[in-house]
């Protein structure tokens, strides 16, 4: 299994992100970040690249598009044990991606609000989080997906263990748990936008 060089912390609940992001930080993981998670951890001090300086494109349109790029794409789906993807990665400038640590938009949270209006709703359905977990627990082999704070501690009690590595073992029950989540999120909109148009 690859050792974790470089991870990507993108939440929308942060809670215990920033303790876990030092300890990363201090095993040496370089952390690329987005919008308000970057700010939280360099306001704590965290050393913190911002992933539109990684692919050279800016967040835009509300911070509707952050991480759908080839550059953070590439460096999740590459295959560590292909030639032709490890190439590819070289010829287009992408660096490897080992880890993400990533939660979503709180969809069934806002839908549960009262008079939480249509277009609230909308705006929270998550598309560059589903993307890039999926990218990543596809490629669990190679790339660690970190969905829930709960498992950070003992994350980080294996790697200091393992210098730096995750068995397949983890890997693999990480990954299992992103697609039962994006699961139930993808049907949780699908439910609500159902209910919406039997209004209509």
């Amino acid at each position: 299994m690859p050792k974790i060089k470089r991870a990507i912390i993108s939440v929308s609940d942060k809670k215990g992100v920033v303790d876990f992001a030092k300890a990363l930080h201090s095993m040496g993981v370089e952390i690329l970040s987005t919008g308000g998670t970057a700010k939280a951890l360099r306001d704590a001090g965290v050393s913190v690249k911002d992933v539109s300086d990684y692919t050279g494109f800016p967040e835009m349109m509300d911070g509707r598009l952050k991480t759908l790029h080839p550059k953070v794409h590439g460096g999740l789906l590459a295959r560590r044990d292909n030639p032709k993807d490890i190439e590819d990665i070289k010829e287009y400038g992408i660096e490897l991606i080992d880890m993400i640590v990533v939660n979503l938009y709180p969809f069934e949270e806002t839908i549960a609000k009262p008079n939480v209006t249509f277009a609230e709703a909308i705006e929270n359905i998550d598309i560059g989080g589903p993307t890039m977990l999926r990218s990543a627990s596809k490629n669990f082999k190679d790339v660690v997906v970190v969905t829930d704070a709960n498992d950070y501690e003992k994350i980080i009690k294996e790697m200091k263990e393992n210098k730096g590595v995750l068995s397949y073992k983890t890997r693999l029950g990480l990954a299992i748990r992103v697609f039962r989540t994006t699961s139930r999120y993808d049907g949780a909109i699908a439910d609500y936008l159902t209910k919406e148009a039997e209004k209509k």
